[in-house]
């Protein structure tokens, strides 16, 4: 049986999927724009830079021809549609980075999320999801945290394979006895 989410459990789970969502689309965008660049055999752009929609005229084809005029008006609105979901997903890096610095240190997994920040390696965005999507669910014995996990193995206290006697050694199987197709046994 699966516990029931609060409201506010679930809409602190938002932000995440939201961000997620949007590097999905973001991810998207790119491709769709080195698609249609690479048809025409431009490879140099980069979508990086801010000056990336001014960029646009003066970049020529394989040929050395302007790109066409229909397919540059789509670069342009690609590039539009670029800026305005990277601008969402600091909107919401930027709410996250407010609520936790405004919020007490010990409310609502907030000092779980400092403290995980504070790993070398592990940024706000993957504390915070961590908190909210996995720490946060009360998971009653290591088993159901393995389940959870997907670490059936941990659940069970198996310990992993022992490393073999001889290291580098070949495996000697049983070796069948040979086929004899004609019944006369081989000697």
């Amino acid at each position: 049986m699966a516990a029931i989410q609060t409201l506010e459990e679930e809409d602190a789970r938002r932000p995440n999927r939201e961000r997620g969502t949007l590097a999905g689309e973001q991810t998207r965008i790119i491709n769709c724009v080195k698609a249609i660049l690479a048809r025409f055999g431009v490879r140099s752009f980069r979508l990086s830079l801010r000056q990336a929609a001014d960029r646009l005229e003066g970049i020529r084809t394989a040929e050395g021809t302007p790109l066409p005029d229909n397919s540059r008006a789509e670069l342009y609105r690609f590039l539009e549609r670029l800026n305005l979901v990277r601008a969402q997903i600091r909107a919401i890096e930027q709410e996250r980075l407010r609520r936790l610095a405004a919020a007490p240190a010990a409310a609502n997994g907030h000092a779980m999320v400092r403290l995980l920040a504070r790993i070398i390696g592990i940024g706000v965005e993957t504390a915070d999801m961590l908190v909210h999507e996995i720490l946060s669910r009360p998971l009653r014995d290591l088993r159901a945290v393995a389940r959870y996990a997907g670490l059936d193995r941990v659940a069970r206290r198996e310990r992993p394979t022992p490393p073999r006697e001889r290291a580098g050694a070949r495996r000697q199987c049983p070796r069948a006895p040979p086929h004899d197709p004609v019944g006369v046994a081989l000697s």
